[in-house]
C-alpha cells in the first residue's frame, strides 16, 4: 500500500471507507432493530452476512494499524490519568517491611 510517510493508517483512504462501511452497516442493524416478539425485517441470511462484513471489516482494520504499529486503543484518555502500564524499577522490588523491622 503506498501512501505519504506522515499519513497514518487512520488517515488512509482505505481505513476511511472500512469506517464509513462499518457506520452504515451499524446504522442499518440500528435502524431495523425490532422490539422482542416482533418479526424482524431482515432475513437470518442477510443479518449473517452483517455480521460476517463488520467482522472482516475489523480484521483489515487492525492489519492496517499493525502494519503501521498503531494500536487498537481508541478509548479516550484524560491527560492527567495515570497510564496502565507502570514501570517499577528492579532496585524498589524488596521484601515488605513487618512491624518487627520498624521497631
Amino acid at each position: 500500500m503506498s501512501k505519504d510517510k506522515d499519513e497514518t493508517a487512520r488517515e488512509s483512504k482505505e481505513f476511511r471507507v472500512l469506517r464509513a462501511m462499518k457506520s452504515v452497516l451499524t446504522d442499518v442493524i440500528k435502524d431495523t432493530t425490532t422490539t422482542p416478539g416482533m418479526v424482524h425485517p431482515l432475513s437470518d441470511k442477510t443479518i449473517e452476512n452483517i455480521r460476517q462484513c463488520l467482522m472482516l471489516i475489523t480484521a483489515r482494520e487492525t492489519e492496517l494499524l499493525d502494519e503501521a504499529g498503531e494500536t487498537r486503543e481508541m478509548r479516550p484518555r484524560y491527560a492527567d490519568e495515570p497510564e496502565k502500564n507502570v514501570v517499577v524499577p528492579i532496585s524498589r522490588i524488596g521484601k515488605a517491611k513487618t512491624q518487627k523491622d520498624d521497631d
